[in-house]
């Protein structure tokens, strides 16, 4: 198999944890340069890209998503994603943006 059929071949599988690697990375980004509750904001919406597609998708569409159970997968990320942003936009800013 050539690079190029290799590469193709992993990222066609994987695409959905490479969606919500680009979602953490945007966050990271945020933070790194100073809007920390902004990037806890995207960060807290990744999570929930990462339920949502978990929930849509069958445990072999979902591919690197799938940790345990559809239920528990979606449960444990629908709660983080939803602490997340309940500490973004309650936060005190503390005088940054």
């Amino acid at each position: 198999m050539t690079a190029r059929g290799l590469a193709h071949r992993v990222f066609a599988g994987q695409w959905p944890i490479l969606t919500v690697g680009l979602f953490l990375l945007a966050a990271f980004g945020l933070v790194v340069a100073g809007y920390w509750r902004r990037g806890a904001l995207v960060l807290a919406i990744g999570v929930g890209v990462a339920a949502a597609l978990r929930l849509a998708f069958t445990d072999d569409r979902a591919g690197l998503l799938v940790v345990r159970s559809r239920t528990v997968d979606v449960a444990t990320t629908a709660t983080v994603s939803a602490a997340l942003a309940y500490i973004a936009l309650t936060i005190d800013p503390l005088g940054t943006s």
